[in-house]
Parts: C-alpha cells; structure tokens; sequence
C-alpha cells in the first residue's frame, strides 16, 4: 500500500499564499489545492512541477510517496 504524504499546507503557509491564491497561480480550482492538502488527491507530474517552481520548494519535499 501506498501512503502519500503532502507538506503543501505547510510550505503554501510559508510563502504567505492563500489556497486561492496558490490555485491561481498554477491554474487550478482551489478545491484542488484543498484536496491536495488533505492527501485526498495525488498530483499530475505537471501539475506537481508547477506547484514546485510556484512555492520554489523541490517536488519531493512537498509530496512523498512511502511504498513501505
């Protein structure tokens, strides 16, 4: 089973973004970037690559996926 685990709150709060404002700028609802903070929706590659030059965070620090 797979676990995804999703910092975006964390780093999205850091960079002093509202959801809206976040999904705004990658083109997204902000439902989206909701359930992407609630680990209810996995991200696209794009739509990750986005987020990661958005928040200027690598992509591996805001979305982990544990296989174990």
């Amino acid at each position: 089973m797979t676990n995804f685990i999703c910092n975006l709150k964390k780093y999205r709060q850091f960079n002093e973004l509202t959801q809206e404002e976040l999904a705004d700028k990658v083109n997204v609802r902000r439902e989206t970037v909701a359930r992407l903070e609630s680990a209810k929706y996995n991200p696209s590659l794009e739509l990750a690559v986005r987020i990661s030059n958005v928040l200027d965070t690598p992509i591996e620090e805001l979305f982990i996926f544990d296989f174990n």
